[in-house]
């Protein structure tokens, strides 16, 4: 491990929130699935013929036992988070879930008798005063209708999936945890090492993408077979279930490539910073920084996030085992989010922890909503989250007079923005590719999933940057293919739709902070339509989309001018 001096080493997330011990939440999961068998017997074989009044207490109850285990299924993920090499916190992790799949097979009857219930019978109950608390996730249930199969069945897929997809995503984790990638005698992190792309010196950067390659390639049999095994499984479930411009990309890449004054612009210079300058943030400072940019927006934005440093919700620091990247957890409405990071005071740095903050407060004022309505769909998860990133940018950029800094933080960005929307365009085609072929040809070979993997990642940026070989196993690290397959386009539709959004805000001004509010408080309880639709706003319409892409251009021309204006060399 490398050490990090940014204040940020005793940033500890406390999980005393949740419980004093381990063995209270043994307790409290063993309540839970008592309360689930309870349920069961109460509500079996009568949930099409209940009444609003007990279809409402139904849910209530419900909920109560869904809140109780998604506790515990907290303590025990976000202990194993911290240290992902430590066997007891492995094993309890896995009792957790096992447990969790109990219950879950316990409560399946309500999901597939509610589907099942006569339709005009359905559509009184959700158009009744007694339901109007959970109306949208009951219209949703119903929407899953042709997609269940019968209740004997859904259990099956329940309990093997502890053994199935499951097991394998935490495998992945724990086997990423534990890589270890040797650069100048040190031994890093996947988070250290992928971080070393960011540094000015482009030798560092090229000796760290193949110390990274050659770490990949060390794991190369088991993430293919990890990888074939997913894509097996979920294709296993949909069989079952019957489911059926990057012309921007080339222009800033160009840009970027003559501005570091180089005649070829290699995969591993893509995030290479213009100046040499090494900015550090140390933890107070990005605390302020986040903190002053919520609160300009709006109050109570600060203040729910000023919680997270104040009562201990945050993990910041590196840590040997820890999880990488960053993430928000959301935990259960009884308690509150948590928030993990991998601090290393770079700029970079401050913006995730304004993006994972961003996801925090969302989080939070969705508890509001109860366990079965708080959750946000793919579509508006990354809202808020990109939202709070923009802010602070858009605050740091208005603080900076310097023409040249100004010019490095717009790159910057801009580079952040390439990621989010066109790269993970780039990633979802991959996914599509990788799936396909696995159920048209079977098990796939390293090589097949590296030619889908370039042939995406060519596509994408159109001969702007030249992806040398060792690039052809950059698939095999990233998480999001196994633990959400099919996630990543939500991360495209998110930032699109918050530069669309910020260009609404810097038109519109009054008001829209707290319509913003309300829409994160809304949580899950509404069609994202219904809920973009508050602020005039039409996601069905093209040009509605077209402000996010015209957002991006218009960064691009800024800072195409900014370096015409410092005369840097283009």
């Amino acid at each position: 491990m490398e050490a990090t001096q940014t204040r940020a080493d005793d940033v500890r997330w406390k999980l005393d929130d949740l419980y004093e011990s381990e063995s209270a939440m043994r307790d409290d999961l063993g309540a839970a699935q008592r309360e689930a068998e309870q349920l069961s017997e109460t509500y079996r074989g009568r949930v099409a013929d209940l009444s609003a009044a007990q279809l409402a207490e139904a849910l209530d109850e419900l909920e109560a036992v869904q809140d109780r285990a998604g506790r515990a299924y907290t303590f025990a993920y976000l202990r194993w988070s911290t240290d992902t090499n430590d066997p007891e916190r492995g094993a309890l992790l896995q009792h957790v879930k096992e447990a969790y799949t109990q219950i879950e097979q316990q409560l399946i009857f309500f999901e597939t008798e509610w589907a099942e219930a006569p339709e005009e019978h359905a559509e009184k109950l959700i158009e009744s005063d007694e339901l109007a608390g959970y109306e949208h996730f009951l219209e949703v249930e119903r929407l899953k209708k042709d997609y269940l199969l019968t209740e004997p069945e859904e259990k099956i897929l329940s309990e093997k999936n502890v053994t199935g997809r499951s097991a394998w995503n935490r495998y992945f984790d724990e086997t990423m945890g534990a890589a270890r990638f040797e650069l100048n005698g040190d031994e890093l992190t996947r988070q250290e090492i992928l971080k070393k792309l960011y540094e000015p010196d482009r030798d560092l950067r090229r000796r760290a993408a193949l110390a990274f390659t050659d770490g990949l390639e060390d794991h190369e049999r088991t993430l293919m077979f990890v990888f074939n095994t997913t894509l097996a499984d979920k294709a296993s479930d949909d069989r079952l279930r019957g489911y059926g411009r990057y012309d921007l990309v080339a222009r800033f890449y160009d840009l970027k490539r003559r501005l570091l004054g180089l005649d070829d612009l290699k995969d591993y210079d893509r995030y290479a910073p213009l100046s040499d300058a090494d900015t550090r943030y140390e933890w107070d400072d990005a605390r302020g920084i986040v903190l002053d940019a919520y609160g300009d927006f709006h109050p109570q934005m600060a203040e729910v996030a000023g919680r997270f440093f104040d009562d201990g919700w945050i993990d910041a620091p590196l840590a040997p085992g820890k999880r990488g990247g960053a993430f928000s957890h959301g935990a259960v409405p009884s308690a509150h989010p948590y928030v993990l990071l991998n601090y290393t005071g770079k700029p970079r740095d401050v913006r995730t922890l304004a993006h994972e903050l961003g996801h925090g407060v969302h989080q939070f004022l969705a508890r509001e909503q109860g366990v079965l309505q708080a959750s946000t769909p793919l579509t508006t998860a990354e809202t808020a989250s990109v939202f709070g990133e923009m802010l602070v940018f858009q605050r740091l950029l208005r603080r900076e007079d310097d023409p040249q800094n100004r010019l490095a933080m717009l790159v910057s960005k801009i580079d952040d923005t390439m990621a989010t929307v066109f790269r993970q365009t780039a990633l979802n085609r991959f996914e599509n590719k990788i799936h396909t072929a696995r159920r048209e040809e079977g098990e796939l070979t390293s090589e097949r999933f590296a030619e889908a993997w370039m042939e995406t990642q060519r596509a994408m940026f159109a001969g702007s940057v030249t992806l040398e070989d060792h690039y052809r196993r950059w698939w095999s690290y990233i998480p999001h293919f196994l633990h959400t397959p099919g996630y990543v386009y939500a991360y495209a539709f998110g930032e699109l739709l918050v530069l669309a959004l910020y260009t609404e805000y810097e038109r519109t001004g009054d008001g829209f902070s707290e319509r913003y509010l309300d829409l994160l408080a809304a949580g899950g309880s509404d069609w994202p339509r219904a809920l973009v639709g508050r602020f005039g706003l039409d996601l069905t319409d093209a040009d509605f989309w077209q402000q996010g892409l015209d957002a991006i251009e218009e960064l691009i021309d800024d800072a195409e001018k900014l370096a015409e204006k410092t005369a840097t060399p283009i």
